[in-house]
């Protein structure tokens, strides 16, 4: 139990009506989750207001209220904050109640459109290597040590995430690496969280959706590096031409890597195969297991953390050398008999898209033929498809067009955003199949020996949103199993 003053600590209050000296058992957002004794924040969200659910919290026991606008009537034996601004006071109520996790070890913050996953999990691969106590806080999965938690979002719910921090300090981490989304900088997720060094990958169209300008998606992912203190790191990629702007207001100590120009973290690729990359990293040459110039950008964020955090140089890059990047990303299976090559890839973006196909074009031999299955997601930014439809048919020699968690809307309506504005010779080679099963099998029985496959925008996800359900998919195991049949 906690009194409720003491975890108020930085919180921008207007008004309390009621006493604060009082103990609380649990804060909740969700007024399903409260009981005898919690504190409820009420927080407008996208689809729902939590001052709607304030009266039925109180009916369940709730101790406290904080919210944005006091209610009409306030009851006798209940404290009614009123603050300024509710997913914010969340982020400070949090990280107080659970003792102020960030605290108690180096939290690492990693933004960007694309590598988030990859950097924040070879990081944790990295140090964990290195002989620390490590967590992971990602897409793909929360980690804790060795404990694996399911991940439901890239960054957890203000209370949610300063719990599992809790539990990884709990475990004397002293390391935690996390993905930052721009959706968790703006609704206030990490507000209150302590970071010891942060790290910006890069900036594309994505999540307009959400943020409705490209400017306002910008601002989000600058508002991290802007909270940063002078006790911490910035490493940002200068490559990137916001590189700099990311950074250019922290007060943190700042750092860049690059590829293309001088910088603190600098490499170079000498060759760049399925069988990995081979790169110097600041003068030092080394062969890693990731692919692609895109892995090589994550590996110099990578090792500019470590350095950052005090490693040694040369440990740090022969432990690398021997690392696998995260599920999903550049995840390939080769068939038995055909030696066709299947690659499972979360690209789901204009940019990742395009990276990816680019990386596959470079690595082939040259006669392969290249078969690209993508989707675009239902209830998500509509300017892309037409642009993920092209970069599909530029790059591939046959593209396929599927399902990619069509959510409520009509898949056959998301595939013909994607067919409009194709030009002549991208029809040509294009065709739709709605059923992402039936997409993947076609694929297969399309591809001759040798050649390339690449199912895009999914990864690691082993499930389609169709409707508003869960249904079990994976293209990793679909994959595997039209090789099976094709070997038959």
């Amino acid at each position: 139990m906690k009194k409720l003053s003491d975890i108020l600590y930085k919180v921008r209050i207007q008004s309390v009506n009621g006493a604060t000296d009082i103990l609380v058992n649990d804060i909740q957002i969700d007024s399903r989750k409260v009981s005898q004794g919690s504190v409820f924040i009420a927080i407008r969200g996208e689809k729902f207001d939590g001052h709607d659910f304030i009266e039925k919290a109180i009916g369940l026991g709730v101790s406290a209220i904080v919210c944005e606008v006091m209610p009409s009537t306030v009851l006798e034996g209940i404290t009614y904050i009123q603050v300024s601004n509710s997913s914010e006071a969340a982020g400070y109520i949090a990280h107080n109640f659970y003792d102020e996790p960030s605290q108690k070890f180096r939290l690492i913050g990693v933004t960007g459109t694309n590598g988030k996953t990859t950097i924040a999990t070879v990081l944790f691969k990295l140090f964990t290597e290195l002989g620390y106590r490590c967590g992971l806080v990602s897409t793909v999965e929360n980690k804790i040590v060795d404990k694996i938690i399911p991940a439901t979002h890239t960054t957890p719910d203000a209370i949610s995430l300063n719990a599992l921090l809790h539990q990884m300090a709990e475990e004397n981490c002293s390391h935690v690496f996390m993905e930052c989304s721009s959706h968790a900088i703006e609704q206030h997720r990490i507000t209150g969280l302590h970071f010891a060094g942060g790290l910006f990958s890069n900036i594309t169209h994505d999540h307009l959706d959400y943020h409705k300008t490209f400017e306002a998606y910008i601002k989000a992912k600058k508002k991290f590096f802007d909270g940063l203190g002078s006790d911490a790191f910035a490493i940002s990629n200068l490559d990137d031409k916001r590189g700099t702007v990311m950074l250019q207001n922290t007060a943190a100590k700042k750092y860049y890597y690059s590829l293309k120009t001088i910088a603190e973290f600098k490499g170079k690729i000498l060759e760049n195969a399925l069988t990995g990359l081979i790169m110097t990293v600041n003068d030092k040459e080394v062969h890693f297991r990731l692919i692609g110039e895109f892995n090589a950008y994550n590996l110099l964020a990578v090792y500019g953390t470590a350095i950052c955090l005090g490693e040694n140089s040369e440990e740090v890059l022969r432990i690398l050398s021997m690392l696998n990047g995260a599920e999903g990303r550049f995840d390939y299976i080769i068939s038995n008999t055909h030696n066709i090559i299947g690659i499972v890839d979360y690209a789901h973006t204009p940019d990742a898209l395009e990276n990816v196909l680019t990386t596959i074009k470079k690595l082939r031999k040259g006669y392969e033929h290249i078969i690209t299955v993508v989707g675009c997601g239902g209830e998500r930014d509509k300017t892309k498809r037409p642009v993920m439809a092209q970069i599909a048919c530029d790059y591939s020699d046959k593209a396929i067009f599927t399902s990619d968690n069509p959510r409520s809307e009509d898949p056959a309506e998301i595939l013909r955003d994607m067919e409009a504005g194709l030009n002549s010779a991208a029809k040509r080679k294009s065709i739709s199949i709605a059923d992402r099963r039936e997409a993947i099998k076609t694929a297969v029985s399309l591809a001759n020996k040798e050649d390339i496959i690449l199912l895009a925008g999914k990864g690691h996800e082993k499930y389609q949103i169709i409707n508003g359900q869960y249904v079990d998919f994976d293209d990793k195991e679909t994959l595997k199993e039209m090789f099976d049949l094709l070997e038959k």
